[in-house]
């Protein structure tokens, strides 16, 4: 049952999050929106029955994990100038929050008539103080996940992470202090005023030297660990011992971590390796960290806490981004920083969790517990699923969220967005320049012909241009086939458009009309019957039919001759041309088509070689020799350029190589369905994604 409710808090984080991610919204509110469907407020599918507390290790795992992200952002270089800012501002926040929950809260109990039998106002000031103290506390995951997301970076972000830092170190304190003071005002039996809150500093103490010890012993072991696998296997074995450690002695573990990622980041040598070795890591362990979350959050909660539940969670941001705004007006802080670094302070979950469990534990509060429970998990519950868009909104506004600087950018620079990808891929989208090379000669008698099947009016154009280019380099003539059902009539200009292109390139061009209710057996027939020597298809375009695979399929496996494929995307361009192949076979197959477009004139082509990237050096060096001897011994000269490229991800691979390229040439051996099946094919796979035009190639099996 673990390992299933493991795969659905993967599977629902990962997609909730693909979705906000269309809307603009973190991904981190997608992972919790998905807990909270799952979890017993949705679907109950993951709840404490079925898993119980099976997954709550990771949950730890995350923290560590989170903390010690956030030390690596407390550089005291890139902090100094921001010392001032970041005291002025943790000061004045901590205390905002503080008042203004406290005030709210009382003046929402005395003016809205919530009683309790048996209390006394001095119970009421204690219920306002614990509430007030659990508001200080920050959720810092949200707001680091945020920051990695837009990779956001500078002094604002410097100074939000630091503060959010500072404030779970405030409120840990904060807490004790007022247990303390909550212990004296009511009577109850327990340790005196000044012991509990020297507890507190203590215990604080206690867990910062816990993780500098850990901090300095990760930079002694970092000095003996040479690959990223020995770094991340190393590090995470420390980091997790002393996140046990702190546990086993009541200590933070939060800010263990945040001081072993502090003193890690601020030794001479700064050796910030193992961060971004533990960044590889952390992804799943993020999706489950926030997805289990949102399974614990209860909207019933809402309706338990009432109107105090909404009133806290009010109050508690108002304080804090009240206290933010006077904080940097005090340190004279850029304007930036007072209005919008409020909003990054949003997000509160684990600490508050926290420290309502202590309230419960504690006998001499345990009465408060039955109304502070649920009034924090309604703010809990609200802060979390508005924190992360408020800090993505403050880090863009700070203009340190370079990730939606960049998109911006690139948009602005000519970057395919969404929308224009699907109108070039649309008819309205596709364009044929006019044909500017040298009138092309044709054979006479001919050698054959190369069949075109048009049919969409876009395409035509295009499809005639590219069979004429195979035609002349063939010694034949381009042939436009239609297939139309039996007994239908025929438009008189049925072949205006194709008639028109082939003419202006200097050829002639036959034409032929079949009747049949397949299109595929159709155009086998006219191939057979002709006796074609190529066949060029159009590849549909978004809206314009289904049933492509299947006709494709039934020409390329009926045909002797090669099958052409075109994929048209926008204006047509073929003045640079790259060919991508991960193996000879595959050069061999697409040469003749490379040959036939590099006889109509100058062109700039370039070989991309698709490596593994764990190829050694000698053997790249060695393919390259390969290709580089087998392009020289060819009898038709082509001056074909050959790059090898080492990847992981060969679609990728190949959508960043062709962005300074105008038409892309890929073969697809032809393969039964069920091994297509399983092992798919590159360039089909290439033409879905790819924002260029691409000739896909199938050349015929050879029989054995």
């Amino acid at each position: 049952m673990v390992t299933l409710g493991f795969a659905l808090l993967l599977a629902a984080g990962f997609f909730v999050a693909k979705i906000c991610q269309r809307f603009h919204l973190p991904s981190v509110t997608g992972y919790i929106l998905a807990g909270v469907l799952i979890g017993p407020t949705g679907f109950n599918v993951i709840n404490s029955q079925s898993i119980g507390s099976d997954l709550d290790h990771f949950t730890s795992i995350a923290l560590m994990l989170i903390s010690f992200g956030i030390g690596e952002h407390l550089e005291l270089k890139k902090l100094h100038d921001q010392i001032r800012t970041v005291v002025w501002i943790a000061a004045c926040e901590a205390i905002g929050a503080f008042v203004f929950v406290f005030a709210a809260v009382f003046l929402c109990i005395h003016f809205t008539g919530i009683a309790v039998d048996g209390w006394q106002l001095h119970n009421y000031i204690a219920l306002s103080l614990l509430l007030a103290a659990v508001g200080l506390a920050t959720a810092p995951a949200a707001t680091l996940l945020v920051v990695r997301e837009v990779k956001a970076s500078g002094p604002f972000t410097a100074s939000l992470l630091a503060i959010v830092a500072i404030d779970n170190g405030l409120a840990i304190m904060m807490f004790g202090f007022v247990v303390a003071f909550v212990q004296q005002i009511t009577g109850q039996s327990g340790d005196a005023f000044y012991f509990v809150f020297l507890n507190g500093f203590i215990n604080i103490g206690k867990s910062l030297l816990l993780g500098i010890f850990t901090g300095l012993t990760l930079d002694i072991a970092l000095r003996n660990l040479k690959s990223k696998e020995e770094m991340m296997t190393g590090g995470l074995a420390l980091l997790l011992l002393c996140s046990e450690l702190a546990t086993y002695l009541n200590l933070s573990s939060l800010l263990a971590g945040i001081a072993a990622g502090f003193i890690l980041v601020n030794r001479a040598e700064r050796d910030v390796r193992i961060f971004r070795a533990l960044n590889s890591f952390e992804p799943p362990i993020y999706v489950l960290f926030f997805t289990l979350a949102g399974t614990h959050l209860d909207i019933r909660a809402l309706g338990a806490a009432g109107i105090l539940g909404g009133i806290y969670f009010l109050a508690r941001i108002t304080g804090k981004i009240s206290g933010v705004a006077l904080g940097a007006r005090i340190a004279g802080a850029p304007q930036v920083v007072g209005r919008y670094l409020g909003m990054g302070l949003v997000p509160q979950a684990g600490v508050a969790i926290g420290l309502i469990f202590l309230i419960a534990g504690d006998p001499a509060l345990s009465e408060y517990s039955a109304m502070i429970t649920p009034v924090v998990l309604a703010g809990v519950f609200l802060s979390e699923l508005l924190g992360p868009s408020t800090a993505r909104f403050a880090l863009n506004q700070a203009r340190e969220a370079h990730a939606l600087t960049e998109e911006k950018e690139k948009k602005g620079n000519g970057q395919i967005t969404e929308e224009d990808d699907l109108h070039l891929r649309s008819a309205a989208g596709v364009e044929l320049v006019p044909w500017t090379w040298k009138q092309l000669s044709p054979q006479i008698p001919s050698n054959g012909v190369v069949v075109f099947g048009a049919a969409h009016p876009a395409t035509v154009g295009g499809l005639a241009r590219f069979a004429t280019i195979f035609a002349h380099h063939l010694r034949c003539l381009p042939m436009a086939v239609r297939i139309v059902e039996p007994g239908a009539d025929i438009p008189p200009a049925l072949f205006h458009k194709e008639l028109k292109e082939v003419s202006s390139m200097g050829y002639p061009m036959v034409s032929e009309v079949l009747p049949d209710h397949s299109v595929a057996s159709g155009l086998v027939a006219a191939v057979e019957y002709n006796s074609a020597k190529m066949v060029v298809l159009g590849y549909p375009l978004p809206g314009s039919g289904s049933g492509f695979e299947e006709v494709l399929g039934a020409v390329a496996d009926n045909v002797a001759c090669p099958v052409i494929v075109v994929r048209f995307f926008g204006l047509l361009h073929t003045e640079r041309i790259l060919i991508p192949v991960v193996s000879l076979a595959d050069l061999e197959e697409v040469y003749p088509v490379v040959t036939a477009l590099d006889c109509i004139g100058e062109h700039q082509m370039q070989l991309l070689y698709l490596f593994s990237s764990d190829a050694a050096d000698t053997v790249l060096a060695a393919k390259e020799e390969e290709l580089n001897k087998w392009i020289a011994e060819q009898k038709q000269k082509v001056d074909l350029s050959v790059k090898i490229l080492a990847t992981d991800a060969r679609v990728e691979a190949v959508q960043k190589e062709a962005e300074n390229y105008g038409l892309v040439v890929m073969g697809a051996t032809r393969t039964k369905a069920i091994k297509k099946f399983f092992f798919g094919s590159l360039a089909e796979t290439v033409a879905k994604k790819l924002q260029k035009s691409m000739l896909i190639v199938y050349m015929p099996v050879e029989e054995e």
